[in-house]
């Protein structure tokens, strides 16, 4: 803590605006406490708070511009890609799509105070079709709010922060072991909470290639579609798939044969929201209710495999 105080002190709004674009990047870089460093110094050696506060806006603009364009292009490969290197990949789509359901472009704004949400937002609202005008002026505010909160804290509490450097100073390594220990106790809650998210979810999978069987045989099963609003957006789903959620459960169930074979799909990792879902059908009775293995990406590359065997085949006449 000393020596980034001093190397605030020295380098300026070079460090701030390093840390921060590492940090909104996606790194596990802490950049809130540099703020607040910042803000402290700020009142404590009269350092230049409006320049620190640019600094740390351009290096959010710049991180956000990146991975909205990345969204832009690449839509959801690049949205799946930041869920799978997350610490809750198997939350992470359902939470994002949640969260930007509810506020839309607008959550950008906020999103910097939401871990992981933060890194997710920007390529979302690309692969949403956000407007560049509109979604820059959405990271400027988020930016300028983020930013402004944390150099506030550093310059309302700058007493207490030298306290706090002074007392890291007198602990010296047994601070960056407590750190350390939290951080590992983190990753290890973390690590448990998936865990018991793939346990409540072992259900046995049905692939691609046998829901195609199905069809085939004319046993009409039910396929639904486990996806958010927002996913559904960003993709077409499975023709004639019912839509989870559209009614309530309760009500769908009591229409249903319990003999069918029921099929969900999602596009999360490890297939859990289908396989949550599924679980809530077998629970009611519907004991042929199974999750899609892959989801949507194994229904689209066994249809995508399928078609050149049709394309090779002889045409009558």
């Amino acid at each position: 803590m000393a020596q980034l105080s001093h190397l605030i002190t020295t380098y300026g709004a070079l460090i701030v605006f390093g840390v921060v674009l590492l940090e909104q990047i996606g790194l596990p870089i802490p950049a809130f406490p540099v703020l607040i460093i910042a803000g402290a110094l700020a009142v404590d050696k009269g350092a230049n708070w409006p320049l620190f506060l640019a600094a740390s806006v351009v290096a959010c603009l710049i991180s956000d511009f990146f991975w909205f364009r990345a969204g832009r292009f690449y839509g959801k490969r690049v949205l799946r890609l930041l869920c799978k290197i997350s610490l809750s990949p198997d939350s992470c789509v359902s939470q994002t799509e949640d969260n930007f359901t509810r506020w839309g472009a607008k959550s950008l704004v906020v999103a910097k105070f939401i871990p992981g949400f933060n890194t997710i937002a920007p390529p979302l609202a690309g692969a949403m079709g956000t407007t560049t005008q509109r979604f820059f002026w959405l990271s400027v505010a988020g930016g300028l709010l983020w930013s402004g909160v944390g150099m506030g804290l550093g310059a309302w509490f700058h007493g207490s922060v030298d306290d706090v450097i002074g007392w890291f100073e007198t602990l010296g390594s047994t601070a960056l072991m407590v750190v350390g220990a939290l951080l590992a106790l983190f990753v290890l809650l973390k690590y448990i909470e998936r865990r018991r998210n793939l346990g409540a979810a072992d259900l046995p999978r049905i692939t691609a290639e046998e829901l195609k069987g199905l069809l085939e045989a004319g046993h009409d099963p039910l396929i639904v579609d486990a996806r958010g609003v927002t996913a559904r957006q960003l993709e077409e789903g499975i023709p004639g798939a019912l839509i989870y959620g559209d009614e309530k459960p309760e009500r769908l169930m009591a229409t249903l044969d319990r003999e069918r074979h029921i099929v969900v799909y999602c596009t999360c990792p490890n297939d859990v929201t289908a396989a949550q879902v599924a679980k809530t059908f077998v629970a009611n009775g519907f004991h042929r209710a199974r999750p899609l293995r892959g989801g949507l990406d194994a229904w689209n590359a066994q249809c995508a495999a399928a078609k050149p065997e049709a394309e090779l085949r002889p045409k009558a006449g």
